[in-house]
């Protein structure tokens, strides 16, 4: 559990004595000027009082995961900082967990209670229908109901950009794709990467591969798997692999840093370079960002501020949703076609596609 912390500060008290001068034999004058020593009272903890609390539902692989998860955590905590929420999470641990984790938060009295992940889909029904006066939020699922606020990105765009950023750093001409589960939703991803580096050299080869079918989680969770996948890529070309797959996507930037020299991973979901290792550092070219921690933050402010109704709500290029990382600095020589690129999707003129 994640608790708000007070801000307290200590003021010093500052006394003032005077000097007292003697004379042997002669009359003196004798001065004294005191001042009382002062204590301030210590500043008002803004958030004293309040009863605001927020339920997190995270999927499985919880705080630690260095990429979905996480950000939704750093939502949690501005939301905290900011907006006065005490916050409660629970980590899904298989997938019997998430209906009774979503339970256990209504019943603490979180309000609001957000599931973060698409696999919360039938819970997150039944949950929310039972306590309708409860508001929720759905990170990348989808569901008509007047308390749940769905949470949705274009995850294309974003991966667009990255893909883009591949092609004109690869000095190959061979990039790779690994996703996680084959869904709909990480399809998004591929098929952003792919038209992203394609629009910078058409002639590009993309290697594709993912590590699990629907249903299967352990996609989300085998780094090892990915490791082996981006390591055939790279012995056989391949230069640059971006891996959509939650945890897993650990196992390519240990290949990237096995590979050596001129081999690079590109993370996903949070700025991967920044919870890395000096030696991963040098093998993360950039991160696509899907902003979910903007998202949680925004659901609980607008629950705090009175809106609790549902609706469907995108997060996209144009609203800072999704975007790409520039730590390290690998991306410098490239940035004003990328931004080039980024216009012109918000503009409208490049669609991107969410099928490969």
């Amino acid at each position: 559990m994640t608790k708000r912390k007070g801000i307290k500060s200590a003021v010093l008290a500052i006394a003032a004595f005077a000097l007292i001068a003697g004379a042997c034999g002669g009359s003196s004058d004798t001065a004294t000027e005191e001042t009382t020593a002062e204590t301030a009272a210590p500043a008002a903890d803004p958030c004293e009082g309040s009863e605001l609390k927020l339920g997190l539902a995270f999927d499985t692989g919880g705080r630690g995961d260095g990429t979905f998860n996480d950000s939704a955590a750093r939502g949690s905590e501005q939301a905290a900082s900011e907006l006065c929420y005490t916050v409660q999470e629970l980590e899904a641990t298989s997938d019997d967990d998430r209906k009774p984790n979503l339970e256990a938060l209504v019943a603490a009295g979180n309000n609001p209670v957000i599931a973060v992940g698409f696999a919360f889909g039938g819970a997150i029904e039944e949950v929310a229908a039972a306590n309708p006066n409860v508001t929720f939020g759905w990170v990348d699922g989808y569901l008509d109901l007047p308390n749940v606020k769905t949470l949705g990105f274009s995850e294309q765009e974003g991966s667009f950009l990255v893909g883009a950023a591949a092609a004109l750093k690869s000095k190959s001409g061979t990039i790779g794709f690994i996703g996680g589960q084959e869904i709909d939703l990480i399809k998004r991803f591929e098929a952003g990467y792919i038209a992203g580096a394609k629009a910078v050299n058409p002639a590009i080869k993309v290697e594709s591969k993912y590590l699990g079918a629907a249903g299967d989680n352990a996609a989300w969770g085998s780094p090892d798997k990915a490791k082996e996948i981006a390591m055939s890529w790279f012995k056989k070309g391949a230069d640059i692999v971006y891996t959509a797959a939650g945890g897993s996507g650990a196992g390519t930037i240990d290949a990237a840093v096995e590979a050596g020299e001129g081999k690079w991973a590109i993370g996903v979901d949070s700025d991967q370079y920044l919870t890395a290792t000096p030696d991963q550092q040098a093998h993360i070219l950039t991160s696509m960002l899907k902003r979910v921690d903007v998202s949680v933050f925004l659901a609980a402010k607008a629950v705090k501020e009175g809106d609790v109704t549902g609706g469907f709500k995108i997060f996209d290029l144009k609203s800072d949703g999704v975007g790409y990382s520039t730590s390290g600095g690998y991306l410098d020589d490239v940035a004003d076609q990328l931004e080039a690129f980024k216009a012109k999707i918000i503009s409208g003129e490049i669609v991107v596609p969410t099928k490969p």
